[in-house]
Formats: C-alpha cells, structure tokens, sequence
C-alpha cells in the first residue's frame, strides 16, 4: 500500500512562499505532482514532475511555483513564492505508477490579503 506524507502548509500573506513535501512510500513514480481544490471548485493540476526532472506546470502558477524531485528520498516539493489569494486552497500530493495513481490527504494553504 502507497502512503504519500505531506506537510508544509500553512497560512500566509500575499507575497509570501511556502514550500510544500510530499514523500512517497514504495517504488519510485513515474510522475508526481500538485493538484489542488480551492472551495467550490473542481480539482485542478498546479505542476507535475517526471521521473527524470521534467516539469510542467499550470499558466496560473508558472514563473511563481517551482516543483522538484529527490528520487533518492521519493519526495516531491512544491516551492510557492509570490503567493496570491486565489492560490488558497488545499493542495494534494499525486503520485502515478504504472498500474494505479495515488493522492496524499491534502494540505490548506490560506493566502491572506
């Protein structure tokens, strides 16, 4: 059974960074990334990473987030500087294997105006 951890959020004002962790239990992943769910709204893609350092992110968050990889610890990071209010929301850590995709609990991150 895949565990994902993740850990790092918290409430900040506008401008400030956070740095979100996610660290996976097992083999290494294929892809791991960011999704997130503001209140009211569907689940969106903020970045993903390949195995071999590929990132893709979304236009909302591109030249502010920055999404990286320690294959050796099977983490994920999601460093978020510049924040702003619409990023508030939860942030879930998502793994995918070759067979199956995997989702972390979930962590707020609250941007204040």
């Amino acid at each position: 059974q895949v565990q994902l951890v993740e850990s790092g959020g918290g409430l900040v004002q506008a401008g400030g960074s956070l740095r979100l962790s996610c660290a996976a239990s097992g083999n290494i992943f294929r892809i791991m990334g960011w999704y997130r769910q503001a209140p009211g709204k569907q689940r969106e893609l903020v970045a993903t990473i390949t195995s071999v350092g590929i990132p893709t992110y979304a236009d909302s968050v591109k030249g502010r987030f920055t999404i990286s990889r320690d294959n050796a610890k099977n983490t994920v990071y999601l460093q978020m500087n510049s924040l702003k209010p619409e990023d508030t929301a939860v942030y879930y850590c998502n793994v995918r294997g070759v067979l199956a995709t995997y989702w972390g609990q979930g962590t707020q991150v609250t941007v204040s105006s």
